[in-house]
């Protein structure tokens, strides 16, 4: 399944930090970041519960990038 997210960033650099960090969360099968149009594709790994790995998926995106945030 793929969903795709608005996110809020300040910079091409912390949104590239945003992809690396949601690309390493379980459940995630791969994560685009596109700073122009502040928007995460996310595609989930098939059975994953998405609430819960997109709520990991922010919480680990804090840790690289602390004022990022993601709306779903």
């Amino acid at each position: 399944m793929k969903k795709t997210y608005k996110i809020e960033v300040d910079c091409a650099n912390c949104a590239a930090k945003m992809e690396d960090a949601a690309k390493k969360t379980e459940g995630v099968k791969d994560a685009v970041v596109n700073f122009m149009t502040l928007k995460m594709k996310v595609e989930f790994e098939d059975g994953a519960n998405v609430d819960a790995v997109m709520a990991d998926v922010l919480k680990n995106c804090r840790r690289v990038e602390s004022d990022c945030e993601i709306f779903f």
